[in-house]
C-alpha cells in the first residue's frame, strides 16, 4: 500500500511538472514526448522492488540526468527558434 501511494504521488508530481512545460514545449512535440516517457520511466524505476545489484539506482540516476537534458534542450529550443 505504501508503494502504491508513493507511485501515485510520483505520477501526480510528474504530470503536474510536465503540464507546466506543455505550453513552452509546444513547437517541440518530440522533446515533450521524450520528457513524458522519461518521467514515466522514472516513476516505474522508483516503484521497482529491490535495487537489482545497483542497476536500478544507476538507471534512475541516468533517467534523472536525461530528464534534465531534455528540459535544457526545450529551454534552448525556445530561446533559439528559427
Amino acid at each position: 500500500m505504501k508503494r502504491l501511494i508513493v507511485l501515485v504521488l510520483a505520477i501526480a508530481m510528474a504530470a503536474f511538472y510536465v503540464g507546466t512545460l506543455t505550453v513552452r514545449a509546444e513547437g517541440q512535440p518530440h522533446m515533450r514526448s521524450a520528457l513524458e516517457h522519461l518521467q514515466a520511466a522514472k516513476a516505474e524505476l522508483q516503484a521497482a522492488e529491490h535495487d537489482k545489484g545497483g542497476h536500478r539506482e544507476a538507471a534512475l540516476k541516468a533517467t534523472e540526468e536525461a530528464i534534465h537534458h531534455v528540459h535544457e534542450g526545450i529551454e534552448y529550443g525556445n530561446k533559439h527558434r528559427h
